[in-house]
């Protein structure tokens, strides 16, 4: 579900680099693909959702759970 809350671009953009050096991505997985096809320019990225940037469910969870602290 997506976020209520808008994430300014460079934090998601920094969120999305977080859950990728954490989690190993693997081969064809979404956040492999979402990278491959980007080439790293964060306005084709899958958070990238104006003007929220909500669109990916790990970058949303992420920043969830740092607004709750």
């Amino acid at each position: 579900m997506p976020s209520e809350i808008s994430i300014p671009l460079e934090k998601a953009a920094e969120l999305c680099k977080a859950y990728r050096d954490e989690h190993d991505v693997r081969l064809f997985s979404q956040c492999w693909g979402c990278v491959k096809y980007s080439k790293g320019v964060p306005e084709k990225l899958c958070f990238y959702n104006p003007p929220n940037n909500d669109g990916c469910k790990k970058v949303n969870e992420l920043f969830e759970v740092q607004v709750e602290k």
